[in-house]
């Protein structure tokens, strides 16, 4: 599958992964500001998600395979990787099954155990909305806050939204995502493991990664590193956007 992708800079090769529902774009201002100026930087839509073409099956074999496709496009044979949520685990999948292609490992906000189901009620409000019934992006926003209270989360979630000639869209495959967010949530089980340099980032107000993490990691990644950013939540390179640049960059530069 091709995946749409944004690529800036030069230099050795970077490659962010989002998270569950997003895109490339929520990255782009880290791109400009951090990671162009010292890598050639690729941020792919991954499948069913942003401009990517859609697909029913939706896995970490798939979705890895999509990357390794797009590197080989690309013409890269090893990259850094940095995967945030989602996007980590499957960098951590990545790393595991194809370590020959992968320098270092950054991964954000996200382990490799299993985590209790936690978007039901957003995958409900994003298909109750129903946007082609609205004729503008405030009108969509109205009606959806009657579902997602939260602006900031509904924000995000609203950046999903295409503009067709008939109206409003989602342009996730929200479908396929449903049929494949068990295996999205599981535990990575592995008897690989990866021996590169590995970083693992936190945000401090999130409960997705903590100390009590690192026996589980190390399991994988016996040379992992633990950071925890102090005051940021799940989206930590959106709450401490400088923080999270200073972090990643000594790593990936070290």
């Amino acid at each position: 599958m091709q995946l749409y992708r944004q690529i800036s800079g030069d230099g050795p090769h970077l490659i962010i992964i989002h998270g569950l529902l997003g895109a490339s774009g929520n990255w782009a201002s880290l791109v400009r500001s951090a990671y162009a100026p010292h890598f050639r930087t690729v941020t792919p839509d991954l499948r069913n998600h942003g401009r990517s073409p859609h697909a029913p099956e939706f896995s970490y074999p798939a979705m890895a395979s999509d990357v390794l496709e797009l590197m080989d496009e690309e013409g890269i044979e090893r990259a850094h990787l940095i995967g945030h949520s989602m996007g980590g685990k499957l960098a951590i999948h990545l790393a595991l099954n194809h370590p020959e292609r992968i320098d270092r490992l950054v991964v954000a906000d996200i382990g490799p155990r299993a985590y209790i189901p936690s978007h039901e009620a957003i995958f409900n409000a994003m298909e109750a909305l129903h946007p082609e019934r609205y004729a503008s992006r405030p009108e969509v926003d109205e009606a959806f806050s009657r579902h997602i209270t939260d602006p900031g989360l509904r924000q995000f979630l609203l950046k999903s939204l295409d503009r067709e000639d008939d109206g409003y869209r989602w342009g996730i495959n929200l479908p396929a995502i449903r049929q494949g967010y068990p295996e999205i949530i599981g535990a990575i089980d592995s008897w690989e493991t990866f021996d590169g340099d590995v970083l693992f980032v936190g945000g401090s107000q999130s409960s997705y990664l903590s100390e009590s993490d690192l026996p589980l990691i190390r399991a994988l990644f016996p040379f992992a590193e633990l950071t925890m950013i102090e005051g940021a939540g799940h989206w930590l390179h959106a709450d401490r956007p400088e923080e999270f640049a200073r972090v990643t960059l000594d790593f990936l530069r070290a």
